[in-house]
C-alpha cells in the first residue's frame, strides 16, 4: 500500500521536530550546566536546523523512493516553513531580518537535499 504525499510528508516533520525538541532540550541543559558562550549555542542551534531538515528529507526520501533530491527540498522547506509560521504567531523567535530569514531557510533546505540524497 503506497502512502500519500501529505501523510509522508507530515510523518517526516513530526519527526524532525521531535528530534528538534530532544536537540534544544539537550543545548538547554549544556547552557545550564556548562555555561555555553552564545556563539557556542548558535553553532548547536544552526547543527539543530541541519539535523532536522536532514531527517525529514531522509524521511520523506525514503517515504516516495524517487525524485529523493526534490523531496528532501521539499521536506526542508516545509520544515522551515512551519518553523516561520510558529515563530511568527507567537511573536518570537527568528529574526525577521531577510539575511538571516535567508540563512535559516538554505540550512533547513540544504539538510534537506542532504537528508533526502542519503535516503
Amino acid at each position: 500500500m503506497e502512502h500519500s504525499a501529505p501523510r509522508i510528508y507530515l510523518r517526516s516533520l513530526l519527526f524532525s521536530y521531535l528530534l528538534s525538541g530532544l536537540l534544544l532540550l539537550l543545548i538547554s541543559l549544556a547552557l545550564y550546566r556548562f555555561r555555553l558562550k552564545e556563539s557556542q549555542v548558535r553553532v548547536c542551534v544552526t547543527l539543530v536546523y541541519i539535523l532536522s531538515g536532514a531527517l525529514a528529507g531522509f524521511l520523506a526520501g525514503r517515504g516516495f523512493k524517487r525524485q529523493r533530491f526534490f523531496c528532501g527540498f521539499l521536506a526542508g522547506l516545509l520544515y522551515f516553513l512551519v518553523l516561520l509560521a510558529v515563530s511568527m504567531a507567537l511573536g518570537q523567535g527568528l529574526n525577521p531580518e531577510p539575511v538571516q530569514l535567508a540563512t535559516v531557510f538554505s540550512l533547513c533546505a540544504g539538510g534537506g537535499i542532504l537528508g533526502g540524497v542519503l535516503s
